[in-house]
């Protein structure tokens, strides 16, 4: 028999908001589970009047945090060779399953590399020769990754969703640019490792100025950038190693050079992970440089807007963190990936960890969106380059003997369940009234009125919710293991989980449960433990 400390025992009922509809209104539901007996699989839930709401979700639309960018996958060379391998139909088909607001999931974020990246043809920069003293960068030019394969896929990307977001990171500076570190200044020759000398920083930011210029030339406008991907991994094929107190000196040539382009591209700093590779010195990177900048006034300050993570090391908590140092300043997700190590192929083993840590966490600790890393790849985990992962799947991989028939990865889910509903603009907002161990979600209000809530259930039962607006209740059912996205009709949100919007509480009954007093309103007896905020009734069964 359990017993309780205290209980809250209350009777929901929302006063009635506006005219009733002739027809209930409809929320959808998106549903995948570890089996892959439901994959993404869509139903529709009509709505109830909100009367008598047990085990409620509240959504608070007027308790608000930070707005949505959206969410994503990189396109590197592996991925649009993969995807142009396929008949331009075949393409055409998952591109707006994937990415169409209309027809589609509605993916709305890519990343790409400035230059090469571990998933390119080669090492190569976009300025492999310097110039001459007063044209340093005479040389530059975008390389067949980009104008063969990357820019293509960009641009049917575009075509089909044109609000679509695209942040740039480069993985080194060129070879030229290199020394092995900022005192000493002797050459690096070598894609890896190194330092930026400081005498290239406005050249290099210059770099980025071209870069930007040469998307928009052919009709690609780049949304922002970070100054270096994986800033504290020397190790990578391609890589280039760039401190906080280096990047801070760097930016503030790069965010001049943006602003006198007449650019408004962002910066989004750092762009590594969360425990910064383990250095004591690193750690708290992106305050360490806004700390650095405090005070102080240069041309383009306002495009360093936030810092990016990944979740090779570390824990989400550190997004909190760096939001409470800066809360002014953006937080955003850039990489994840799945590969042999963490079986991501299998959804039974992998989609948990991507829902919940890459999803819901990094949403919930303030990230305007998510971004995971390739789009797809083959089933050999190709192609790819030597030095860079030889274990990677990609959110879709494509069976390289036909380059039709694929298979969709935890990442693919993931970012698909977080789209389908969270539209771009969208707001996160508050909400309170039902909990349950091992059940992570998120919710949103739309710039359409929608509202969006995303949930996973690690449990091994299946469990059911009623999501309450204010004026009706949807009742929502999550199978074991799985993910579920609802999308809530719009003109229902007004007064949601306001007091205004609760109906004056009756005189209480009182019940005796496990030698526990608990307070009812009605004669259901409906109560919540304080500790666990368990709705259970007052034959102690739980009420989903």
């Amino acid at each position: 028999m359990l017993t309780f400390l205290s209980f809250v025992i209350f009777h929901l009922s929302f006063c009635p908001i506006g005219a009733q509809t002739s027809q209930p209104p409809v929320a959808t539901v998106y549903t995948t589970d570890g089996t892959r007996q439901y994959s993404l699989t869509p139903t529709q839930v009509q709505g109830e009047e909100s009367t008598n709401v047990r085990s409620a979700l509240l959504l608070h639309p007027e308790e608000t945090y930070q707005s949505v960018d959206g969410f994503g996958f990189a396109i590197t060379y592996s991925s649009a060779y993969n995807l142009l391998k396929m008949t331009a139909a075949d393409r055409a088909a998952l591109l707006r399953k994937t990415f169409s607001p209309t027809e589609g999931y509605g993916a709305s974020y890519v990343r790409i590399s400035l230059g090469c990246n571990d998933f390119s043809s080669t090492e190569y920069s976009l300025c492999d020769e310097k110039g001459p003293d007063d044209d340093l960068l005479k040389h530059f030019r975008l390389y067949t990754d980009e104008t063969n394969y990357v820019i293509p896929v960009l641009k049917e990307l575009l075509a089909i969703n044109p609000q679509l977001k695209i942040i740039a990171a480069p993985w080194t500076c060129p070879k030229w640019m290199k020394v092995n570190n900022i005192t000493e200044r002797r050459n690096h020759d070598s894609w890896t490792d190194g330092h930026l000398n400081p005498a290239y920083y406005k050249a290099y930011a210059q770099y980025f100025v071209r870069f930007v210029k040469a998307f928009a030339a052919e009709g690609i406008s780049i949304y922002a950038v970070s100054p270096q991907n994986e800033s504290l991994n020397p190790g990578n094929c391609a890589s280039l190693y760039m401190p906080w107190n280096e990047q801070a000196g760097f930016v503030q040539q790069l965010a001049p050079a943006l602003k006198q382009a007449g650019l408004k591209t962002r910066i989004y700093l750092f762009d590594h992970n969360y425990n910064y590779d383990n250095k004591p010195e690193e750690q708290q990177y992106p305050a360490k440089i806004y700390k650095v900048y405090e005070g102080k006034d240069f041309e383009g300050k306002e495009l360093v807007v936030g810092a990016a993570y990944h979740n090779y090391g570390g824990h989400t908590d550190e997004l909190n963190v760096i939001h409470n140092l800066y809360p002014d300043k953006e937080l955003l997700f850039t990489e994840a990936s799945i590969g042999t190590w963490n079986n991501g192929r299998h959804l039974d083993s992998s989609l948990a960890d991507c829902m919940v840590n890459i999803g819901l966490h990094t949403l919930n600790k303030h990230c305007r969106g998510a971004i995971v890393w390739n789009f797809m790849l083959d089933m050999q985990r190709g192609p790819n380059l030597d030095g860079g992962c030889q274990t990677c799947y990609g959110a879709v991989d494509i069976d390289e003997s036909n380059y039709r028939d694929y298979t969709l990865n935890s990442h693919y889910y993931t970012i698909c369940h977080l789209s389908a509903v969270v539209r771009p603009g969208a707001v996160r907002i508050g909400t309170s009234g039902w909990h349950y161990d091992g059940v992570t979600y998120t919710a949103f209000r739309n710039p359409d009125g929608t509202m969006a809530v995303v949930l996973y259930n690690a449990n091994q039962g299946e469990l059911g919710t009623n999501i309450a607006t204010g004026q009706q209740r949807f009742h929502i059912t999550l199978p074991p293991r799985a993910a579920v996205s609802v999308l809530l009709p719009a003109g229902q949100a007004t007064g949601v989980g306001a007091p205004s919007a609760l109906q004056a509480m009756a005189t209480p009954t009182y019940y005796t449960l496990g030698g526990t007093k608990a307070t009812s309103l009605s004669a259901r007896g409906i109560y919540i433990s304080q500790g666990r905020k368990e709705a259970r009734n007052t034959n102690n069964n739980h009420i989903y």
